[in-house]
Order: C-alpha cells, then sequence, then structure tokens
C-alpha cells in the first residue's frame, strides 16, 4: 500500500509504502467491539451514591407507640418509606472498569487502523505543526490540507503551540502516536498523521508480541 505524502500548503510532496503484512482485515472485529466498551466504561466515574437506612443518621426510637394511635406501625425514621430516609436499592460507588486482555487490545488496534489504512481514511503530512498558538494558523493549515471535521490528529510528540491551537476547533483532536486508542480510530472518519507519527504507527502494526 503506498499512501501520498502531502506537504503544509496541501500539495503532494512524496510518497510512503506500507507492508500490506501488518495489516490486520481478517479478524478482530469482536476485539475492537471489547476494546471500545472497556474504553467507555474506564471513562464512567461510578461515583453515584445514595445513602441506604442503615447509613442515615438518626436513632433507633419509634416516632410513635405501637398501637392505638389509629395510625399504621412505624419502626424508625431512616426507613425509607420516610422522607429524608434511606434510599431502597439506591445506586453506590463502583468501578465499571472491564478487564481486557493485551493480545486483544493488539488485535483491536491492529484491526482499527488497518481499516482506516484500507478504507483511504488516513491523510499523510510531512509536519502537523504551528508557529504560534493561534486558532487562525491550525484552521489555516486544515484548510490547506483540505481536511474538514470530525479529524483526529497524530503526531510524533504533542508541543504546547499546537495544543492551544486546536482545542477551541470544533470535533478535532491532536493526539501523540503513542497514546492513539481504538476509540479515537473509530470516532474520528479522517486521520491526518505526521510522517515521523506514521513511523510510529507503523511499529506498532507490527508489534505482535510488544505492548500496542
Amino acid at each position: 500500500m503506498k499512501l501520498t505524502i502531502y506537504n503544509a500548503a496541501g500539495a503532494a510532496a512524496g510518497e510512503m509504502e506500507i507492508s500490506s503484512d501488518l495489516l490486520e482485515t481478517r479478524r478482530g472485529g469482536q476485539a475492537v467491539r471489547d476494546a471500545v466498551v472497556a474504553y467507555l466504561a474506564r471513562r464512567r466515574a461510578g461515583t453515584a451514591s445514595t445513602l441506604s437506612k442503615g447509613e442515615v443518621a438518626g436513632s433507633n426510637k419509634k416516632p410513635w407507640r405501637q398501637k392505638g394511635t389509629g395510625r399504621a406501625r412505624a419502626g424508625y425514621r431512616q426507613s425509607p418509606v420516610w422522607r429524608g430516609g434511606g434510599v431502597a436499592f439506591g445506586p453506590h460507588s463502583r468501578s465499571y472498569d472491564q478487564k481486557i486482555n493485551r493480545k486483544v487490545a493488539r488485535l483491536a488496534w491492529r484491526r482499527a487502523f488497518s481499516d482506516k489504512l484500507v478504507e483511504g481514511r488516513v491523510k499523510v503530512v510531512e509536519a502537523v505543526s504551528v508557529e504560534r498558538p493561534e486558532t487562525k494558523l491550525f484552521v489555516g493549515l486544515m484548510k490547506a490540507l483540505q481536511v474538514a471535521g470530525p479529524a483526529l490528529f497524530v503526531v510524533d510528540r504533542k508541543d504546547r503551540a499546537l495544543a492551544l491551537a486546536s482545542r477551541n476547533v470544533a470535533d478535532v483532536e491532536v493526539a501523540g502516536a503513542n497514546e492513539v486508542n481504538v476509540y479515537q480510530l473509530l470516532r474520528y472518519p479522517t486521520v491526518v498523521v505526521s510522517k515521523a507519527a506514521m513511523g510510529i504507527l507503523q511499529k506498532r502494526l507490527g508489534a505482535k508480541e510488544a505492548g500496542a
């Protein structure tokens, strides 16, 4: 597979070849799903919490005597039937983390990135950078490259100027090549990769034993 390399002006400036042996398009569909579900589960805070009747402050004193009042029996004010009492079957703090082993994670990433390459949704540029942390410079770069959001920009190393220039652009995210995950690859239809970052991503494609 050959990919065209574009310069900052959007003109072709060369080609890059990727061995088809690195691509994984025959298996890994379920792994991709598992990786995305696990990623979204890890993003959940799990901080929703309510007090049960045993956690609500109060004594065990009966609000009135058992018989003779004409009212229903009541044991204590912490009962869920009372206003201000405990919550029956309410949520409690918990972790939503899901385990996914390394081989499944590697396979999921290789399948997700391979699909992007095969579909022609990866655009390689010589460099993704701006001189100053100004939004208009980043928007100008996108126009020159003929890239419209949603889009994921992958660089070999994130710098402050690029992070500040891109953060106010809607539907755009900048990520380091070593940090790109399956969810990001699926979320953004267009992936713009710098030439240096593409070298890192190719190593991740070929890393069948090392972590990817």
